[in-house]
């Protein structure tokens, strides 16, 4: 990978890529075959992503995969993925990223300076510097503190964490009516809204207190609790995910009715905004628009949500992918989708200041030779 203006030194086995309509780049990895996955997207996306000068990050714990989507000069689309095995939740920001894995939290760091380019395009080179070792806890969301710190949803556990040193994790919070913290996933405590860098919501999919309880409250069960002050601000939900704290409203993405909307926290009501074919799981804000992770459905387990009777109301198949909505009209202004072997996503955030991003996925054949050195001042 050879740079321009280098600042740290940096060494890496280049390998040159095809490029398609949307440039896609891949860690050449030691594991976790792939398989056939078709790529489309509206035609503005690119331009609409170098406009509002950001990138988007997505994770797929079906296929094991950060996925990276930004922008290049040539106004081309520019996809990167990279093997994270059972990728789940993502925050970060044009320094870092985290990201839960099946048994680690992972800590990215950006290694270019704000002046440096990574193979003559590349503004950002996130590269796994720290993966802390937690166990199958079925890591679900993550949030930064103001102070830089990070607390995760456990949901196996049904709590809320910071890593430590020591152990698996420290837990800091459960919902008021689980009375053990046991490996037991009861509610399926799932999301996490921070307000002002401290956590303050999460959602759960409904109040059982008993190993597994929360498949049989899965149509309206659903449920957000105040981290804070331990109230239940909203029932009734279908299996809600994705809390957010956005522009002084509480946002929440309703999975099993498809719906993206507010909650009206004077009447503890649910207020929908728009429907998104799919379920969804994801969601991020900016420059007065709203980033939505859509999932085909799993059926099975999932069967009997309202999600199915709106979709063949609209005469509609569910989307996998990510729908960006203006926030002033509630229409789709850009998207991506995915088709083929894979089906679900889990989170999206966006990035901003970021252009066109990689990572070196930690079973990669690159990372073996990629080396930077911090120098002295």
């Amino acid at each position: 990978m050879e740079l321009q203006d280098s600042k740290a030194t940096i060494v890496e086995t280049a390998q040159k890529e095809p490029e398609p309509q949307a440039e896609s780049e891949k860690s050449t990895e030691t594991k976790a075959p792939e398989s056939k996955i078709d790529i489309n997207f509206s035609g503005g996306l690119a331009p609409f992503l170098a406009a509002q000068n950001i990138s988007l990050a997505f994770t797929s714990y079906q296929s094991g995969r950060l996925y990276l989507v930004g922008h290049q000069a040539n106004g081309k689309l520019a996809l990167h993925e990279a093997v994270y095995p059972q990728a789940m939740g993502v925050a970060g920001d044009h320094r870092r990223i985290y990201l839960g894995t099946l048994t680690q939290l992972v800590r990215l760091e950006n290694v270019l300076a704000p002046d440096q380019l990574a193979n003559e395009k590349h503004d950002k080179v996130y590269v796994p510097r720290n993966m802390q070792t937690l166990g199958a806890i079925d890591f679900h969301e993550v949030g930064i503190r103001k102070n830089g710190t990070v607390v995760f949803v456990n949901t196996r556990y049904s709590c809320l964490c910071e890593p430590s040193l020591k152990h698996s994790f420290k837990p800091v919070w459960k919902p008021p009516f689980i009375t053990k913290l046991a490996p037991e996933d009861r509610c399926h405590l799932n999301g996490l809204a921070m307000v002002d860098g401290v956590p303050k919501y999460v959602t759960a999919v409904c109040k059982s207190d008993v190993v597994d309880g929360w498949r049989d409250r899965r149509d309206n069960g659903g449920l957000i609790i105040d981290v804070e002050t331990d109230e239940i601000v909203i029932e009734g939900l279908s299996m809600p995910h994705s809390p957010r704290w956005h522009d002084g409203k509480l946002w929440v993405l309703n999975s099993g009715t498809g719906e993206l909307g507010w909650v009206d926290t004077e009447n503890s009501e649910f207020v929908p905004f728009v429907f998104c074919p799919g379920f969804l799981r994801g969601l991020s804000f900016h420059g007065g628009y709203a980033f939505v992770g859509l999932s085909k459905p799993r059926y099975g387990r999932f069967e009997g949500l309202a999600l199915d009777d709106r979709l063949q109301q609209k005469d509609a198949d569910a989307w996998c992918g990510i729908q960006v909505i203006s926030l002033a009209t509630g229409d789709v202004v850009q998207w991506l989708r995915l088709d083929g072997a894979l089906g679900e996503l889990f989170d999206v955030t966006v990035l901003p200041g970021v252009k066109n991003p990689i990572t070196l996925g930690p079973q990669s054949k690159e990372i073996q030779s990629f080396i930077t050195i911090e120098h002295s001042a």
